[in-house]
Protein backbone atom coordinates (compact mmCIF):
# COMPACT_ATOMS: atom_id res chain seq x y z
CA UNK A 1 0.00 0.00 0.00
CA UNK A 2 0.76 3.23 -0.47
CA UNK A 3 0.76 5.75 2.98
CA UNK A 4 1.31 8.83 1.12
CA UNK A 5 -1.36 10.90 -0.60
CA UNK A 6 -0.17 12.19 -3.88
CA UNK A 7 -1.64 15.65 -5.62
CA UNK A 8 -0.59 16.60 -9.06
CA UNK A 9 -3.33 18.66 -9.92
CA UNK A 10 -5.84 16.74 -11.31
CA UNK A 11 -7.96 16.55 -8.25
CA UNK A 12 -9.20 18.62 -5.40
CA UNK A 13 -7.40 18.83 -2.43
CA UNK A 14 -9.52 18.46 0.94
CA UNK A 15 -6.70 18.40 3.81
CA UNK A 16 -9.52 17.25 6.53
CA UNK A 17 -10.48 14.26 4.76
CA UNK A 18 -7.28 13.31 4.92
CA UNK A 19 -6.48 11.14 8.86
CA UNK A 20 -3.91 11.99 9.97
CA UNK A 21 -2.94 8.86 11.76
CA UNK A 22 -3.30 7.03 8.07
CA UNK A 23 -4.58 3.96 7.04
CA UNK A 24 -3.91 0.68 6.90
CA UNK A 25 -3.19 -2.59 9.64
CA UNK A 26 0.37 -2.51 9.84
CA UNK A 27 1.86 -3.05 13.04
CA UNK A 28 4.92 -0.24 14.21
CA UNK A 29 7.11 -3.42 14.53
CA UNK A 30 6.45 -4.06 10.66
CA UNK A 31 6.58 -0.47 9.68
CA UNK A 32 9.96 0.11 11.18
CA UNK A 33 11.67 -2.72 9.20
CA UNK A 34 10.31 -2.08 6.27
CA UNK A 35 11.62 1.93 7.66
CA UNK A 36 15.18 0.37 7.95
CA UNK A 37 15.21 -1.75 4.50
CA UNK A 38 13.87 1.44 2.47
CA UNK A 39 16.64 3.48 4.52
CA UNK A 40 19.36 1.19 3.47
CA UNK A 41 17.92 1.46 0.38
CA UNK A 42 18.04 4.83 -0.49
CA UNK A 43 21.51 4.97 1.07
CA UNK A 44 22.63 2.67 -2.08
CA UNK A 45 20.61 5.32 -4.37
CA UNK A 46 22.44 7.98 -3.05
CA UNK A 47 26.04 6.68 -3.54
CA UNK A 48 24.65 5.98 -6.89
CA UNK A 49 23.61 9.48 -7.88
CA UNK A 50 26.33 11.17 -6.41
CA UNK A 51 28.61 8.92 -8.21
CA UNK A 52 26.60 9.09 -11.78
CA UNK A 53 26.95 12.84 -11.60
CA UNK A 54 23.62 13.35 -13.93
CA UNK A 55 21.20 14.48 -11.28
CA UNK A 56 19.97 15.43 -8.02
CA UNK A 57 17.16 15.56 -5.12
CA UNK A 58 15.42 18.23 -3.77
CA UNK A 59 13.23 17.46 -0.53
CA UNK A 60 10.93 20.27 0.74
CA UNK A 61 9.39 19.55 4.21
CA UNK A 62 6.61 21.50 5.14
CA UNK A 63 4.17 20.86 8.21
CA UNK A 64 2.77 22.74 11.58
CA UNK A 65 5.41 22.77 14.52
CA UNK A 66 5.75 19.36 16.24
CA UNK A 67 4.92 17.62 12.75
CA UNK A 68 8.30 16.25 12.97
CA UNK A 69 10.48 17.86 10.39
CA UNK A 70 13.73 17.00 12.13
CA UNK A 71 12.69 13.89 12.96
CA UNK A 72 11.83 12.94 9.44
CA UNK A 73 15.49 13.69 8.24
CA UNK A 74 17.22 11.75 11.08
CA UNK A 75 15.40 8.68 10.23
CA UNK A 76 14.75 8.25 6.80
CA UNK A 77 18.30 9.74 5.62
CA UNK A 78 19.90 7.54 7.89
CA UNK A 79 22.10 5.59 5.87
CA UNK A 80 22.60 8.64 3.27
CA UNK A 81 26.25 9.58 3.31
CA UNK A 82 26.38 12.65 4.71
CA UNK A 83 28.47 14.37 2.16
CA UNK A 84 26.10 13.55 -0.54
CA UNK A 85 23.31 15.44 1.42
CA UNK A 86 22.80 19.19 2.64
CA UNK A 87 20.08 19.98 5.16
CA UNK A 88 18.74 23.92 5.17
CA UNK A 89 16.80 25.50 7.71
CA UNK A 90 15.42 28.34 6.58
CA UNK A 91 14.58 31.32 9.52
CA UNK A 92 12.75 34.77 9.13
CA UNK A 93 14.41 36.53 6.37
CA UNK A 94 17.15 38.81 7.00
CA UNK A 95 17.28 42.48 5.53
CA UNK A 96 19.83 41.79 2.61
CA UNK A 97 17.30 38.60 1.78
CA UNK A 98 14.32 40.40 2.28
CA UNK A 99 15.59 43.25 -0.45
CA UNK A 100 16.00 40.07 -3.35
CA UNK A 101 13.00 38.10 -4.61
CA UNK A 102 11.37 35.60 -2.53
CA UNK A 103 12.94 32.19 -4.26
CA UNK A 104 16.27 34.04 -4.20
CA UNK A 105 17.64 33.06 -1.09
CA UNK A 106 16.30 29.28 -1.58
CA UNK A 107 17.37 29.33 -5.51
CA UNK A 108 21.12 29.76 -3.48
CA UNK A 109 20.75 26.57 -1.98
CA UNK A 110 19.48 24.04 -4.45
CA UNK A 111 21.08 21.22 -5.02
CA UNK A 112 24.10 20.83 -7.72
CA UNK A 113 24.30 17.52 -9.65
CA UNK A 114 25.03 14.51 -7.65
CA UNK A 115 23.80 15.78 -4.63
CA UNK A 116 20.46 15.88 -2.18
CA UNK A 117 19.30 18.44 -0.35
CA UNK A 118 16.80 18.84 2.24
CA UNK A 119 14.87 22.63 3.15
CA UNK A 120 13.66 22.24 6.38
CA UNK A 121 10.84 24.92 5.56
CA UNK A 122 10.90 26.66 2.31
CA UNK A 123 10.09 29.02 -0.20
CA UNK A 124 6.02 28.14 0.69
CA UNK A 125 6.52 30.21 4.02
CA UNK A 126 6.15 32.85 1.88
CA UNK A 127 2.86 31.59 0.94
CA UNK A 128 1.97 30.48 4.59
CA UNK A 129 3.42 32.49 7.16
CA UNK A 130 3.63 35.73 5.75
CA UNK A 131 -0.03 34.74 4.19
CA UNK A 132 -1.48 34.17 7.49
CA UNK A 133 0.58 37.14 9.38
CA UNK A 134 -0.89 39.70 6.71
CA UNK A 135 3.09 40.06 5.62
CA UNK A 136 2.04 39.74 2.01
CA UNK A 137 -1.41 40.68 0.89
CA UNK A 138 -3.78 38.28 -0.64
CA UNK A 139 -2.82 39.63 -4.56
CA UNK A 140 0.65 38.82 -3.65
CA UNK A 141 0.18 35.71 -2.27
CA UNK A 142 -1.82 34.53 -5.85
CA UNK A 143 1.41 36.06 -7.77
CA UNK A 144 3.81 33.97 -6.07
CA UNK A 145 2.05 30.51 -7.01
CA UNK A 146 2.81 30.56 -10.64
CA UNK A 147 6.68 31.71 -9.58
CA UNK A 148 7.01 28.42 -7.70
CA UNK A 149 5.24 26.50 -10.23
CA UNK A 150 8.24 28.04 -12.54
CA UNK A 151 10.72 27.63 -10.14
CA UNK A 152 10.06 23.77 -9.80
CA UNK A 153 9.51 22.95 -13.25
CA UNK A 154 12.91 24.81 -14.22
CA UNK A 155 14.52 22.57 -11.40
CA UNK A 156 13.08 19.18 -12.88
CA UNK A 157 14.41 20.78 -16.22
CA UNK A 158 17.87 21.23 -14.87
CA UNK A 159 17.53 17.32 -13.74
CA UNK A 160 16.66 17.70 -10.17
CA UNK A 161 13.73 15.50 -8.56
CA UNK A 162 11.72 17.83 -6.79
CA UNK A 163 9.91 15.69 -3.73
CA UNK A 164 7.24 18.11 -1.39
CA UNK A 165 5.86 16.73 1.72
CA UNK A 166 3.20 18.17 3.45
CA UNK A 167 3.87 16.43 6.90
CA UNK A 168 0.17 16.10 8.28
CA UNK A 169 -0.77 16.06 12.41
CA UNK A 170 -3.86 17.07 14.08
CA UNK A 171 -4.34 19.31 16.37
CA UNK A 172 -4.99 16.96 19.01
CA UNK A 173 -1.59 15.53 18.78
CA UNK A 174 0.11 18.98 18.32
CA UNK A 175 -0.90 19.75 22.03
CA UNK A 176 0.51 16.55 22.88
CA UNK A 177 3.76 16.92 21.67
CA UNK A 178 3.72 20.29 22.99
CA UNK A 179 2.76 19.76 26.43
CA UNK A 180 5.56 16.57 26.25
CA UNK A 181 8.22 19.13 25.64
CA UNK A 182 7.16 20.54 28.98
CA UNK A 183 8.01 17.63 30.64
CA UNK A 184 11.34 16.46 28.85
CA UNK A 185 14.60 18.32 30.20
CA UNK A 186 16.63 17.66 27.28
CA UNK A 187 13.59 19.15 24.95
CA UNK A 188 13.06 22.45 26.91
CA UNK A 189 15.37 23.72 24.18
CA UNK A 190 12.78 23.39 21.84
CA UNK A 191 10.13 25.41 24.28
CA UNK A 192 8.62 28.38 22.22
CA UNK A 193 5.99 30.92 23.51
CA UNK A 194 5.43 31.61 19.57
CA UNK A 195 4.51 27.59 18.73
CA UNK A 196 1.61 28.08 21.36
CA UNK A 197 0.71 31.52 20.26
CA UNK A 198 0.44 30.05 16.42
CA UNK A 199 -1.21 27.31 17.30
CA UNK A 200 -3.97 30.07 18.01
CA UNK A 201 -3.99 30.33 14.18
CA UNK A 202 -4.29 26.83 13.05
CA UNK A 203 -7.74 26.92 11.27
CA UNK A 204 -5.70 29.62 9.23
CA UNK A 205 -2.58 27.88 8.99
CA UNK A 206 -4.89 24.90 7.01
CA UNK A 207 -6.45 27.28 4.79
CA UNK A 208 -3.16 28.71 4.10
CA UNK A 209 -1.96 25.05 3.57
CA UNK A 210 -4.70 23.37 1.32
CA UNK A 211 -5.05 26.85 -1.07
CA UNK A 212 -1.02 26.73 -1.57
CA UNK A 213 -1.01 22.60 -1.92
CA UNK A 214 -3.99 23.19 -4.77
CA UNK A 215 -2.17 25.75 -6.51
CA UNK A 216 1.26 24.20 -6.83
CA UNK A 217 0.83 20.48 -7.67
CA UNK A 218 1.61 19.97 -10.95
CA UNK A 219 2.77 16.58 -12.36
CA UNK A 220 6.61 17.79 -12.13
CA UNK A 221 6.48 18.36 -8.48
CA UNK A 222 3.56 16.97 -6.89
CA UNK A 223 2.38 17.69 -3.25
CA UNK A 224 2.76 14.06 -0.81
CA UNK A 225 0.72 14.32 2.15
CA UNK A 226 2.01 12.56 4.96
CA UNK A 227 0.00 11.58 7.87
CA UNK A 228 2.07 12.59 10.94
CA UNK A 229 0.26 11.63 13.83
CA UNK A 230 2.25 8.36 14.11
CA UNK A 231 6.01 9.19 13.67
CA UNK A 232 6.98 6.07 12.58
CA UNK A 233 4.30 6.03 9.95
CA UNK A 234 5.62 9.42 8.94
CA UNK A 235 9.08 8.34 8.51
CA UNK A 236 7.94 4.88 6.36
CA UNK A 237 5.64 7.37 4.25
CA UNK A 238 8.38 9.69 3.48
CA UNK A 239 10.94 6.76 2.79
CA UNK A 240 9.09 4.73 0.55
CA UNK A 241 7.82 7.99 -1.36
CA UNK A 242 11.72 8.68 -2.15
CA UNK A 243 13.03 5.37 -2.72
CA UNK A 244 10.13 5.05 -5.40
CA UNK A 245 11.25 8.44 -7.32
CA UNK A 246 15.11 6.92 -7.16
CA UNK A 247 14.72 3.52 -7.98
CA UNK A 248 13.73 4.49 -11.63
CA UNK A 249 17.38 6.18 -11.70
CA UNK A 250 19.13 3.05 -11.17
CA UNK A 251 19.84 1.57 -14.29
CA UNK A 252 20.23 5.02 -15.75
CA UNK A 253 22.94 5.96 -13.10
CA UNK A 254 24.31 2.51 -13.51
CA UNK A 255 24.85 3.30 -17.47
CA UNK A 256 26.52 5.91 -17.16
CA UNK A 257 29.10 4.52 -14.18
CA UNK A 258 29.71 1.60 -17.06
CA UNK A 259 30.37 4.09 -19.67
CA UNK A 260 32.56 6.09 -17.56
CA UNK A 261 34.68 3.35 -16.15
CA UNK A 262 34.92 1.98 -19.65
CA UNK A 263 36.47 5.21 -20.65
CA UNK A 264 38.85 4.99 -17.51
CA UNK A 265 39.59 1.10 -17.82
CA UNK A 266 40.78 2.31 -21.70
CA UNK A 267 43.06 4.59 -20.38
CA UNK A 268 44.67 2.74 -17.50
CA UNK A 269 45.26 -0.14 -20.15
CA UNK A 270 47.00 2.09 -22.84
CA UNK A 271 49.24 3.57 -19.93
CA UNK A 272 49.83 0.18 -19.10
CA UNK A 273 48.18 -0.19 -15.68
CA UNK A 274 45.93 -2.59 -16.55
CA UNK A 275 45.83 -5.77 -18.39
CA UNK A 276 44.30 -5.67 -21.82
CA UNK A 277 40.43 -6.41 -21.86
Amino acid sequence: MAFAFTFDGSEPVDLAAIDARGAGEMAKIDGEERLDALAKELGELQELLFAAGTDALLVVLQGMDTSGKDGTIRKVFDDVNAQGVHVWSFKVPTDEERRHDFLWRHHLHTPARSMMAVFNRSYYEAVLVERVKGIATPEEVMQRYPHINDFEQALTQAHTVVAKFFLHISKETQEERLLARQQAVEKWWKLSLGDWQERQHWDAYMAAYQAAIAATSTPWAPWRIIPSDRKWYRNLAVAETLVGLLRPYRETWLGALRQRGEAELAELRKAGFAPPG
